[in-house]
């Protein structure tokens, strides 16, 4: 069996470290950007924001690759984070080729109308 070498923990810290720094830069670099360019509207819903509620407006890119960030701002649109989540899903369901195929189905199992004519006969009697 190979002995494997010790972890360096300080290096993987120091990347993980840097890595998430990148990404808040990253993040604040576009965001900033895009909610100085466009006005505080989702794009898609029409809400408007203001500062106490300006968490919620997101930036959402259009090719849905979050490095492609051009200074023209030309793949950012602002989404409320609802249209936001909704766009995602869209865009999961897209790429799976739309609905579940029915041999993926899991069988319905149960009968919403099994008691219905007993219900209504009871509902009748009373």
């Amino acid at each position: 069996m190979p002995i494997k070498p010790p972890i360096d923990n300080a290096k993987l810290d120091r990347i993980v470290a840097e890595a998430r720094r990148n990404a808040e830069q990253r993040e604040l670099g576009y965001r900033e950007r895009a909610l100085k360019m466009y006005p505080w509207v989702c794009g898609r819903c029409a809400r408007e924001f203001t500062r106490a509620n300006l968490q919620e407006l997101t930036v959402h890119h259009r090719n849905h690759d979050h490095d492609f960030n051009p200074p023209d701002g030309s793949n950012w649109e602002l989404l409320c984070v609802y249209c936001h989540d909704n766009e995602h899903s869209r865009h999961i369901d897209h790429v799976r080729g739309g609905v579940m195929e029915v041999e993926d189905a899991p069988p319905a199992t149960g009968n919403p109308f099994a008691d219905l004519k007993a219900m209504l006969e009871r509902r009748g009697k009373s």
